[in-house]
């Protein structure tokens, strides 16, 4: 038996063509498009690689040229494509998402195109039975099993499988009121969170789809008594203007009953704030999963990861190690620093 996993993270969920228009203009009145890539868990298999662990995404795309520009942009971010299964029918259909940045007091707007996709017909009798033992960590999101009755399916059975091999499952609510009820999210996510290691919820959905009451830290504990979780993480963010935010964090550690905080990020120069939840996401993985479940590494690293996100067009990151770590001891700094990296 093998005891190394073949992979760090594995994570399942919808890859998406993201079309933008320049700079600040209109989807109601710009003539052209940038052509990127995007989809939450692809977001964070790709900051975790970019920062050093193996990771690899699962999903279904159409057999046909845009299904091969995704899978060339997932091999770009150092993803494994070895997961990736085709739908050679007909009807094979690529999601679609309109981007249209903002500027204060216009905020940024989303249009999505997204039913009937090729993802939507993903089953786990696309994969062989090896799939489920090749992984540290298994992470999909409230976004995957929104989808359709038949992605849920999927995306329930496959967390089951992957717990009875002993591996780690992150799980992130990233509730989207465009896809499914609070009443809907909360059932769901109710069912699978028995078999929830690493968990993700914000204090707003937390209050509102899952009805909790009492301040952050209580609520963040209170999922680790009423389920088996290890580990829950809630970001902050202040959103000063579309151009202008602040972004923080809170771990929590049920083994050590320990909270993990620091300064946020202040005033950070928003570029694209798309991805950059998922980047917290892949920052707070890698702290764990290469530091030996350090939460403190954890949240610096997600606050980290995210704040940089944050100044970077589109939905992945592009940020490695190196540059990760400079950004988190320039945080810790209270002196002068340099205005520029050479």
């Amino acid at each position: 038996m093998k005891n190394k996993k073949d992979f760090d993270i594995l994570a399942l969920g919808e890859l998406l063509l993201r079309l933008s228009p320049p700079n600040n203009e209109r989807l109601t009145r710009g003539e052209t498009f940038q052509k990127q890539v995007g989809g939450a868990e692809l977001n964070v298999v790709s900051g975790a690689s970019l920062l050093g662990l193996r990771t690899g995404i699962i999903s279904k795309l159409p057999s046909n040229d845009m299904g091969t520009f995704i899978k060339n942009r997932v091999r770009f971010c150092g993803v494994s494509d070895d997961y990736l299964v085709y739908d050679t029918s007909k009807d094979a259909r690529l999601g679609v998402y309109y981007y249209e940045n903002g500027a204060h007091p216009r905020k940024p707007s989303i249009v999505y195109d997204r039913m009937y996709t090729s993802m939507n017909k993903i089953d786990v009798s696309d994969f062989s039975e090896d799939l489920y033992a090749s992984a540290r960590c298994f992470h999909t999101s409230g976004i995957t099993l929104a989808l359709s009755p038949q992605a849920r399916r999927t995306g329930i059975e496959m967390i089951k499988r992957f717990k009875e091999q002993g591996t780690i499952i992150s799980f992130d609510v990233n509730f989207r009121g465009n896809l499914w009820s609070g009443e809907e999210a909360k059932a769901c996510i109710e069912e699978i969170l028995p078999y929830v290691d690493i968990f993700f919820c914000s204090e707003d959905t937390a209050r509102l789809t899952f009805l909790k009451e009492g301040n952050l830290k209580d609520i963040m504990k209170s999922f680790t008594q009423d389920y088996p979780v290890s580990i829950v993480a809630s970001t902050q963010r202040i959103v000063h203007s579309p151009k202008v935010h602040t972004f923080g964090s809170v771990v929590y550690d049920a083994k050590s009953d320990t909270y993990f905080e620091e300064d946020p990020y202040r005033d950070i120069d928003v570029v694209d704030r798309i991805g950059s939840g998922d980047a917290f996401i892949s920052g707070a993985l890698y702290g764990l999963l290469a530091h030996d479940f350090d939460c403190q590494k954890a949240m610096e690293y997600g606050d980290a990861t995210s704040a940089v996100k944050n100044t970077i067009p589109g939905d992945l990151p592009s940020s490695d190690l190196t540059e990760i770590n400079r950004i988190i001891s320039a945080h810790k700094q209270t002196g002068r620093q340099s205005e520029m990296d050479r």
